[in-house]
């Protein structure tokens, strides 16, 4: 911290906002942003949109489960949020008899909404800078105990809530956070998914885009309004503020507002440090084309599968066509060369002046040296993490012995419940699972990281002969794996009967052999940390008082965050102009029976040619998506868009093709936020859906 601290503060208090890039933090914007809210369009005040005295619209958005945002649109609690986010949930409370996921649901009344175990959502109730106190404590030796103090009186002061600390602009400012979980939410609705992942992985990240991307869910609560764990005596929740809807649609050049919780980016990294992370995407890529191209094949010839996997290759595809995306941008856009050339000014402003130096002057030799040294050992880690440990059985194996040592820790106990404990964690797993497709994908993956490893990472003593990985016969060996196994079902773990013989599982040996390997590689690549964040703590100081009086905000850390622009349409190449909005003639148009990602629901088609539209058409047709210029990225996914009045307009569920390096540099002519218009959503949930109790318990702007 020391001095470093005083500085980036400082250069918070007076740096002014540009609209369109930032993802600004809340507790800042009546200091930042106040007139240019107003300058881009905005109605409301900084105070209406996050107060921790008042209601204001951050108390109607949520964290939705481990990676999603989601909002509050009526006065008993219901949450939308994204197909896409609920997409888990849904598909681990489907069965080939009640099929939610593939052929949508509604719950026309309260007592057909479905729990969700495991399904939590989180409400931001303050955020409080504690920077400069911890500075004064740094000087005394007393950071712990400050921070000790600091959260203990958050605790006292806000009963049943969550308190934690988070960094930002790489450990230079703190912030305490206070957030109130509730763990009862219920399934409520979604369309089939025909029509909430419509397009699929080849229109993912991609514009034109006609995806009804949208789920619902509710809040319950215990009686007395506490959180609870799930109970029938629960209600719905009574939130202190829920959004309204608008109908009257967007338009070029509309002012648009998008909160929410966005994951992570990487705008403060180095040269060096996106050079070595398009390395580690490059072999994240080539592994999951492997087991991928397996799952799909198998998902397309047996329903059965393609429930079972359709939510663990939806979330190994995102991040998969991302990745490819990226790569390809910072090629096209010079992303590398333009940071490389940033750094130079940097360097030479910091040479003007011998106090520059001493502070900001070794920063950037530290990170590349920090990256240099952790470089062989990380791709070494990643593609034993992507490649052998992708294999299902060995997390099996994993999830297995968590279980076991969390009882362990727990206190005394027996070995048969120590054993139980361990079945229990890991039985959940086994209801989308087929040993037959794990098996093929083991040896592809095997196969591939033979080829790729260094053999110094060769994995030994996979036991029955099986030694020398190097000659390794791989078919055999998956074979005599999952036969000897029983980790390949639950009846034949359970009939293992104790952890000692688990512990003898060829699975776990195997599993055994790629953690020592991952162990042996921790040093090499933690050992450098300790430098890699000094230099980057000083680097975005640097960086923050070098650029004083121009936009500054933290990097992406799944922290509520707001972010504002206008409905765009956008160019991505020369004589070819988007158009902000799609239809749902284009829905129609991109149909095709015999491709499991284009299929068009019978129903949709039918309201489509009687023009059954309601009041949600606009000159005669549904707006499906639209287009708007806001800063977003993963874990805005579900964030609602909202109109100068703070109205909700639509969802954000995606980022466009040719922007796929803004995490690292923000496109003003190329970066769009793909978002599903709300009127397409409410007229699947009442046309398509015939949920009209739905619709009648939104409030409506007009």
């Amino acid at each position: 911290m020391k001095k470093l601290l005083s500085l980036a503060v400082a250069a918070l208090i007076f740096v002014p906002a540009i609209a369109d890039e930032g993802m600004w933090l809340l507790p800042l914007l009546n200091k930042m942003n106040k007139k240019d809210l107003a300058a881009a369009g905005c109605k409301l005040t900084p105070e209406e949109i996050y107060n921790i005295n008042n209601t204001s619209l951050k108390d109607a958005i949520v964290q939705f489960g481990g990676g999603c945002t989601g909002e509050i649109i009526s006065g008993e609690g219901l949450i939308v949020t994204n197909h896409h986010c609920g997409y888990s949930s849904i598909q681990r409370l489907s069965t080939p008899e009640h099929n939610y996921l593939m052929d949508g649901f509604w719950a026309i009344r309260r007592d057909m909404e479905i729990p969700c175990p495991g399904l939590s959502v989180t409400f931001l109730v303050e955020m409080k800078d504690i920077t400069q106190p911890l500075e004064k404590a740094e000087k005394k030796g007393q950071v712990e105990e400050k921070l000790k103090e600091l959260t203990s009186a958050a605790r006292d002061a806000n009963p049943d809530c969550e308190v934690l600390t988070q960094t930002f602009y790489n450990d230079n400012v703190t912030y305490l956070i206070v957030y109130k979980v509730y763990n009862d939410v219920r399934f409520v609705g979604a369309p089939p998914a025909s029509i909430g992942k419509f397009g699929g992985e080849t229109d993912n990240w991609m514009w034109p885009r006609h995806t009804g991307d949208f789920s619902m869910f509710r809040v319950y609560m215990a009686p007395d309004g506490s959180p609870a764990e799930y109970s029938e005596d629960n209600v719905p929740l009574q939130p202190k503020n829920h959004l309204k809807i608008s109908l009257k649609g967007v338009h070029e050049n509309d002012y648009t507002m998008i909160m929410g919780y966005p994951g992570r980016t990487q705008r403060f990294q180095t040269a060096a440090q996106l050079e070595d992370m398009v390395a580690q995407n490059r072999i994240r890529i080539d592994a999951r084309t492997v087991r991928q191209n397996l799952m799909w094949e198998a998902m397309c010839a047996d329903p059965k599968v393609q429930l079972e996997y359709a939510s663990k290759y939806a979330s190994s595809a995102n991040g998969w066509k991302k990745w490819q995306g990226m790569e390809l941008a910072f090629k096209k856009l010079g992303i590398v060369a333009r940071e490389k050339e940033k750094e130079e000014r940097f360097m030479e402003w910091v040479a003007k002046k011998p106090k520059r130096q001493e502070q900001y002057g070794s920063a950037l030799g530290e990170i590349s040296e920090a990256v240099e040294k952790a470089r062989e050992p990380m791709a070494a880690y990643t593609l034993l993490v992507e490649a052998p440990y992708g294999i299902e059985l060995v997390g099996f194996v994993g999830r297995f012995f968590r279980g076991v040592s969390k009882k362990q820790q727990e206190g005394e106990c027996s070995d048969e419940e120590a054993f139980a404990a361990g079945v229990n964690a890991v039985k959940g797993l086994y209801r989308d699972y087929e040993p037959t497709l794990d098996r093929k994908e083991a040896v592809a993956l095997l196969e591939f990281y033979r080829e790729r490893a260094d053999e110094r990472f060769a994995l030994d003593s996979l036991g029955n002969g099986f030694e020398d990985f190097e000659t390794l016969d791989i078919e055999r060996y998956a074979s005599w794996l999952f036969e000897e196994s029983a980790f390949t079902s639950l009846e034949k773990l359970t009939a293992a009967g104790s952890v000692e013989k688990v512990s003898a599982d060829p699975a776990a040996v195997l599993q055994d052999a790629i953690i020592s390997k991952i162990a042996g590689l921790y040093p090499a690549i933690m050992g450098p940390q300790e430098l890699l964040q000094k230099g980057s703590k000083a680097f975005t100081a640097g960086l923050m008082e070098w650029e004083k009086g121009q936009p500054s905000y933290p990097d992406a850390n799944f922290t509520m965050r707001l972010t504002y622009g206008h409905v765009l349409p956008y160019s991505p190449k020369d004589a070819v102009l988007y158009r902000y909005y799609t239809t749902l003639t284009g829905v129609m148009e991109k149909e095709d029976p015999t491709n499991p990602e284009f299929i068009v629901p019978e129903k949709l088609k039918e309201l489509y040619g009687s023009r059954d539209f309601g009041r949600y058409a606009e000159d005669g047709m549904i707006r499906t998506c639209f287009l708007t210029n806001n800063d977003i990225t993963g874990g805005n996914s579900g964030s609602p868009v909202l109109n100068a009045n703070g109205e909700l307009i639509g969802l954000a569920f995606d980022g466009n093709w040719e922007s796929m390096s803004s995490d690292v540099m923000f496109e003003p002519d190329l970066q769009r936020c793909i978002c599903v218009d709300i009127r397409y959503v409410l007229f699947l949930v009442e046309k398509l859906g015939g949920a009209k109790n739905i619709i009648d318990e939104l409030d409506f702007a007009y």
